[in-house]
């Protein structure tokens, strides 16, 4: 597949800066891969697309304040990514970087802790330490912010009531274990209100964990498809929510991914061995953990997901060629441009789309 094949014109203002009023009253895109027809639903209608014993796999990752600021020695100001921790240093983005220095102290704002670089790393990573022992969610919730994406835009010194709603809405409503530096967008629609209303539908959850890393905004950079590099995120499956999906299966529901992380999820799990090699029943759907650098694009056989809930996805990035990848390209270049005429809004804020 070439990078050309992941392109489309959106217009800036269609780019979601807030999110919706209420969770579940965005829009909901309905795409029958069957034969390609397209419905416009509102979100808190998406159980009229579920069966009792579907199963919704969701992603419970929780969104860490990853984003901060440090001074160089020099009065210099830098904005920080925090990723993830090696032992007692942090990997993280740091920018503007050309001019540090390994070495070099950087004291956080907010924080009398300070921030020794020790080594640079590819893409503007680095490899820092605090100068005294002290866990990274503990500082972060100390000196951090929201880690909102690029195209999303606060002013530091804007109102109050703008990062409040960032704190509780780039978040979702079951997300339970911090390290994830993005949110996965496909969840936020979902209300307390909503799951509750399709538990008693009988439809049933599962819980997985992908850890969300700053590597889901890196746009793809070869025109091969095949030659991208891409980015790994630390994932899990217990044993009890493999066995909910293993269940749900069995019971004839369906599959549904929250979202193109727990998609990722499901589609890493160990292969199926040869005796079940066209069981979708639930062969394949055991516990796993470690890390995944699974690149989903067309042509993919996908072997645990068999529904797909998604928000609108930036062009020329691995997630809109993993939506490709379950539609078609076409069938998905036909619904973005259906969501463009019908003015729905786009990215991590914006609108929802269930692929059927």
């Amino acid at each position: 597949m070439q990078l050309a094949e992941l392109q489309y014109d959106l217009p800036p203002e269609l780019i979601a800066q807030r999110p919706a009023e209420r969770r579940d009253a965005s829009r909901l895109l309905v795409l029958d891969r069957a034969g390609g027809r397209i419905e416009h639903r509102v979100f808190r209608e998406i159980g009229d697309y579920l069966n009792p014993d579907d199963c919704l796999v969701l992603n419970d990752t929780r969104v860490i304040p990853a984003r901060f600021f440090c001074r160089r020695p020099t009065g210099g100001r830098i904005e920080g990514l925090f990723l993830h921790a090696e032992g007692n240093s942090w990997r993280a983005l740091l920018k503007p970087s050309a001019r540090l220095k390994v070495g070099e102290r950087l004291a956080c704002e907010g924080s009398e802790v300070a921030l020794i670089v020790h080594e640079r790393g590819p893409r503007g990573e680095w490899l820092v330490q605090p100068e005294v022992h002290v866990s990274p969610l503990e500082l972060l919730a100390e000196i951090g912010h929201t880690p909102l994406p690029p195209y999303i835009h606060r002013d530091e010194a804007g109102p109050r009531e703008l990062v409040e709603e960032d704190v509780e809405r780039y978040q979702t409503v079951y997300a339970e274990r911090p390290g994830a530096v993005a949110a996965p967008t496909a969840g936020l629609h979902f209300s307390p209100a909503l799951l509750n209303e399709l538990s008693q539908h009988g439809v049933r959850r599962a819980g997985v964990t992908l850890h969300v890393g700053a590597g889901t905004f890196v746009p793809i950079a070869t025109e091969e498809l095949a030659e991208h590099e891409m980015h790994a995120e630390w994932f899990e499956v217990t044993e009890a929510a493999a066995a909910a999906m293993r269940s749900a299966r069995d019971a004839g529901g369906r599959l549904v991914a929250v979202g193109t992380t727990a998609t990722r999820v499901l589609e890493s799990l160990p292969r199926y061995d040869s005796a079940h090699d066209n069981d979708k029943v639930s062969g394949g759907l055991s516990a796993a953990g470690g890390w995944t650098d699974i690149f989903i694009y067309p042509p993919y056989r996908f072997r645990n997901v068999d529904r797909l809930l998604t928000n609108f996805h930036l062009p020329g990035s691995t997630l809109l060629a993993l939506v490709m990848a379950f539609a078609s390209v076409e069938q998905i270049r036909a619904a973005y441009r259906a969501a463009i005429e019908q003015r729905y809004r786009f990215y991590s804020y914006g609108d929802a789309m269930l692929i059927l």
